[in-house]
């Protein structure tokens, strides 16, 4: 009788701990799948309250980064999390975040694909008593969105602009510089905020002609990204050089809005002699500060780009989940710039760092963001 009843309390033991290790995790085509990953989603404490993270793709380290950080944050407060990513396809975003929702997730926090496909999907949670915050891209034509966490993206495209106007000495300037313009995804609001900044600081210099972009390539339609595809950026600068650079003209600089596009940037440069004595590299700017583009940076190649500490968004993101969940306001900072098409959405900005070759060790790796070693492999 005793060993039954010990056989009895160990299976019930046994049932409550696979009960309370319950994973669910994100296959490449974006269906829950079961396994053990950074994406685990645990029971802990917290009422059983869980919380579904909607990201655009793993193709971006960032974006690895972002999940992890704050799945662990909001683990650390006893939630349950729901992490899924959509490997940039916006149907498959979509039907994530309408699977949380019938599935009676807590909050959503959304990093989109497209800032204009999750109306319905908005208007599904408002309806189910679920908050949504818009992470990082904002979402358009709602008034369903409750929050918004970013960085200052008008702030990020100026300091990329400073940065081109630094190096190259524009405000003494006695002769034209060779420019060429990559911009981010149109379906990106943050695309167009960061490309507007940087031309508030460039385009007096194209008027006054000390830079000329010789492709005659400006407005944000001809140099937007889609989907910041770092293949597309790549065939364009080949394209761009083919064309307009035969005749021995050098490029002297290239505004590129992230590090995805920089990265095939330099590889059209090198394809064509660039990094050479003859050739030197051009001003290539960034944005994200991934590890592959500061060792390019280390290298020589790429030469900046902006750092936008993910830890401190992620740990914003976590705050206001738990802020809205207890019934209280969340911090904000700006309540007049990010206007959706709808309403004005209470946001949180976090501040940008430009970084390059002379200031990379002190931001990035004296701060835990990179490894030292990560930077030799």
């Amino acid at each position: 009788m005793k060993k039954k009843l010990m056989a009895m309390l160990l299976s019930m033991a046994l049932l409550g701990s696979l009960a309370g290790c319950g994973v669910s995790t994100t296959a490449p085509n974006g269906a829950d799948d079961k396994g053990s990953s950074a994406s685990d989603s645990k029971q802990t404490k917290s009422d059983g309250k869980t919380i579904g993270i909607l990201m655009p793709t793993k193709s971006s380290e960032r974006w690895i980064k972002d999940g992890d950080d704050m799945v662990k944050g909001l683990k650390d407060l006893g939630y349950a999390t729901n992490l899924q990513y959509a490997e940039d396809v916006v149907e498959t975003q979509v039907s994530q975040a309408e699977n949380l929702i019938t599935k009676g997730v807590s909050a959503l926090v959304i990093a989109n694909i497209d800032g204009e496909s999750l109306t319905d999907v908005c208007q599904k949670a408002k309806d189910a008593g679920i908050p949504v915050i818009a992470y990082d891209r904002l979402i358009k034509n709602t008034p369903n969105v409750d929050y918004y966490i970013s960085f200052d993206n008008t702030l990020v495209g100026v300091q990329v602009g400073q940065y081109i106007e630094k190096s190259l000495d524009l405000k003494n300037a006695s002769k034209s510089f060779n420019i060429e313009l990559f911009a981010g995804s149109p379906d990106d609001n943050n695309a167009h905020m960061l490309y507007d900044g940087a031309m508030s600081v460039l385009k007096p210099y194209i008027d006054s002609k000390k830079l000329t972009v010789v492709s005659g390539q400006t407005t944000f339609d001809e140099v937007c990204t889609l989907r910041w595809d770092g293949a597309l950026a790549q065939a364009r600068m080949e394209n761009l050089l083919t064309a307009n650079y035969a005749s021995g003209k050098k490029v002297d600089a290239v505004f590129s809005s992230y590090d995805g596009l920089s990265r095939g940037i330099v590889e059209a440069l090198r394809s064509v002699g660039y990094g050479s004595k003859d050739l030197p590299w051009p001003v290539i700017t960034g944005q994200d500060a991934e590890t592959a583009t500061v060792k390019s940076i280390v290298a020589g190649e790429q030469t900046q780009t902006i750092f936008k500490d993910t830890r401190l968004l992620s740990a914003q993101a976590v705050k206001t989940v738990d802020a809205v969940l207890n019934g209280k306001k969340a911090e904000v900072n700006d309540e007049k710039t990010y206007n959706n098409g709808v309403k004005v959405v209470p946001s949180y900005l976090c501040t940008p760092v430009s970084v390059d070759k002379t200031n990379y060790k002190t931001v990035l790796v004296d701060s835990g963001y990179i490894k030292e070693s990560d930077l030799s492999k």
